[in-house]
């Protein structure tokens, strides 16, 4: 038996590839599969079977590509309703892979079609559990993805919470627990940095498995959700309806184009170009109107959050050999429309002469100095909601990046405005969008919060910020 977890930590998303005796099964597959193809290949092992435990909503699977390519049987839970052939399993339906079971458990609470599947070893041992978005380490699915009809998201999380006790939490308490994602995903808002657990454990730490009743449970799974992303409910779409194969889509992107061809392309398609690199590097020169985000970082859910056209044109700008990566984790959450990128970066765009812009960077000691010059000093914390509460500078407005394309419309475009977060890699996104929409004056303090807490500065006295629902 074999069971390998494939973590993905950009997007804190955990997929798996489960071998017995030359049978394999993947659940919750990425959209590339060429890694899935391989370690069959690599066990002389043929995929019987592509479990998905819902609609993914952060991310495109890619079950349909897999599935083409090597003539596994998609499976989805009981309610579920596909554009594409796909078997959709009966509540305690049993399927073997090799000397294993795998069973399939309905548990709707996230979506209606959630299930859980059991895997049971050739003993007849219960072994492992695939809970998808329905338990989490140290957390349960959101309840508000999938509301339909008269359903509310109260009605969902209590579905949830019989879902969990009458199908999971009666399993043995040794059983692992393996979760379709960890901490940092928008699909949960305590989940824990560990990837798997013993349910046992989780039934002791699990602050919404230690609920006392359903009306507690309903509380605590439903107190503090923020608004999903705006891509969330796209990609979920894509998942049940289908996508472009995502070999078209690297053909169409892996397209290198001269400064000349890309500074056309530009102009002729209205591309937005997507700068990928680290944002001091960015800082110092780059195309004008591009918009940074580093690969570096949670790439792929800033791009989802920010860019709300999945079908937007895309022109890329990356450091040497990050292309096709780039093209990969913009595929992962529906954005197919790459159209090329600039060949030799940053360095051929300087060569051949064209304008570039920069955004002036500065460290946390000298922000000190010229605040304390001037009080009027315009500072935005770009920081999500319940950090700027927990602490932050008394001088500061909160604008949070989730949101910027509602709150840029308010700045004075000839004021200077300083700008930052926690470390940096959001400060300098928010600075390349503000530069893009016209307002020239905009630096970004280098090192965010953790470097401006160094210094003499007055700051709100912390308070333990109250659990909201990652965004």
């Amino acid at each position: 038996m074999n069971i390998e977890q494939i973590y993905t930590g950009c997007l804190a998303e955990a997929a798996y590839y489960i071998e017995s005796n030359g049978e394999a099964a993947i659940i919750d597959p990425l959209r590339e599969v060429a890694p899935y193809l391989k370690k069959a290949a690599k066990d002389n092992a043929k995929i019987r079977y592509i479990f998905e435990t819902h609609f993914h909503a952060d991310f495109v699977s890619g079950h349909i590509d897999l599935a083409e390519k090597s003539g596994a049987t998609i499976v989805y839970g009981p309610t579920a309703k596909t554009s594409f052939k796909s078997h959709v399993a009966k509540d305690g339906e049993q399927f073997k892979i090799g000397e294993l079971t795998i069973v399939a458990l309905h548990t709707p609470g996230h979506t209606p079609e959630s299930t859980t599947y059991l895997l049971i070893d050739k003993h007849g041992k219960p072994y492992c559990i695939f809970t998808g978005d329905t338990l989490f380490i140290g957390d349960v699915g959101r309840p508000d993805l999938a509301q339909q009809g008269d359903l509310t998201m109260e009605d969902m999380a209590a579905t949830l919470y019989d879902s969990l006790h009458q199908k999971i939490l009666t399993l043995p308490d040794d059983i692992l627990v393996y979760p379709a994602h960890g901490a940092g995903s928008a699909c949960g808002k305590s989940m824990s940095k560990e990837t798997f657990d013993t349910l046992g454990h989780q039934k002791a730490v699990n602050y919404a498995l230690k609920a006392a009743s359903k009306a507690q449970f309903i509380k605590e799974v439903t107190d503090g959700i923020l608004p999903p992303p705006q891509y969330f409910a796209k990609n979920a779409a894509m998942n049940k309806h289908g996508y472009e194969s995502v070999d078209d889509v690297y053909e169409k992107g892996l397209k290198p184009l001269t400064p000349g061809e890309f500074e056309a392309m530009a102009n002729l398609t209205g591309a937005l170009i997507l700068d990928t690199r680290d944002p001091q590097v960015f800082s110092k020169a780059f195309v004008p109107s591009a918009i940074n985000i580093g690969l570096n970082g949670q790439f792929a859910p800033w791009v989802g959050a920010l860019i709300t056209d999945l079908k937007q044109p895309l022109l890329l700008v990356c450091e040497p050999e990050k292309e096709a990566e780039t093209i990969t984790r913009l595929a992962r959450v529906g954005y197919d429309n790459t159209i090329g990128y600039l060949a030799g970066g940053i360095a051929a765009w300087q060569k051949a002469g064209k304008e570039t812009d920069a955004v002036q960077s500065i460290s946390a000691m000298e922000f000190e100095g010229i605040a304390n010059e001037d009080a009027t000093v315009q500072v935005l914390d770009v920081r999500k909601a319940g950090e700027y509460e927990s602490e932050h500078l008394e001088m500061t407005m909160t604008r949070p990046l989730d949101d910027i394309n509602d709150w840029t419309n308010g700045l004075d475009h000839k004021e200077t405005y300083y700008v930052h977060c926690a470390g940096g890699y959001r400060s300098m996104i928010a600075a390349s969008i503000l530069k893009a929409r016209g307002i020239d004056h905009v630096v970004d303090i280098a090192g965010g919060y953790a470097a401006i807490k160094n210094t003499a500065l007055k700051r709100t006295d912390f308070a333990c910020p109250p659990k909201a629902m990652k965004g």
